[in-house]
C-alpha cells in the first residue's frame, strides 16, 4: 500500500488531526513536502484550514523543504496556492530560492524566478545571497539564472 493510500485512509478517520506537528513543529504536510510524497502533498492541500506556510521550530516551511531537497513537483503543487509565500524567510534568513540555489536545484530556482513574489538578490542575516551561494558551490547554471534575473535580463526581453 502506498503512502497516498495510507493517509487516504487516515484522513478519513474523524479523530485524526492533519495538522498536529511534532516536537520539531513539522506537520504531516511538512514531512511530505520535505520527502518529495506529492501525492501525500495534494491529499494535504485538500483539507480544510491547513497552513501551508507554518513553520517548524527553525522556521523552515513546507515550500523551504521542499525546494531545499529538490522536491520539483512539490514545490510546483505549493506555489499553486494562494496562500503560499514564495520569498518567506526562516529563522535564519533564508528562503526558497537560495536552499534551492545552495543545493543546485536549477529547476526550482527557475520555477520561483518564474513564479515572481521572489527576490532573487535578498540576502540571509548572514549577509549571503542565493548568487554567493550557487556560485561558491561552482553551480554556474545556478548563478546564470540568478545573474539574468538581477539584472533584468529576461525583463528586458
Amino acid at each position: 500500500m502506498g503512502h497516498g493510500r495510507v493517509v487516504k485512509l487516515l484522513l478519513e478517520q474523524p479523530n485524526i488531526r492533519h495538522d498536529l506537528a511534532d516536537k520539531e513543529g513539522r506537520t504531516p504536510l511538512l514531512w511530505a513536502a520535505r520527502n518529495g510524497h506529492t501525492e501525500v502533498v495534494n491529499l494535504l492541500l485538500t483539507r480544510d484550514n491547513v497552513n501551508v506556510d507554518m513553520p517548524d521550530k527553525k522556521g523552515r516551511t513546507s515550500l523551504t523543504w521542499a525546494a531545499a531537497k529538490g522536491r520539483e513537483a512539490v514545490v510546483r503543487l505549493l506555489l499553486e496556492r494562494q496562500d503560499v509565500n514564495p520569498d518567506e524567510l526562516e529563522r535564519r534568513g533564508q528562503t526558497a530560492v537560495l536552499w534551492a540555489a545552495a543545493k543546485e536545484h536549477e529547476a526550482i530556482v527557475n520555477l520561483l524566478l518564474e513564479h515572481g513574489g521572489v527576490d532573487p538578490d535578498r540576502p540571509d542575516f548572514k549577509g549571503h545571497r542565493p548568487l554567493e551561494y550557487a556560485a561558491a558551490n561552482g553551480y554556474f547554471r545556478v548563478v546564470w539564472l540568478l545573474e539574468a534575473e538581477i539584472s533584468g535580463f529576461f525583463h528586458a526581453l
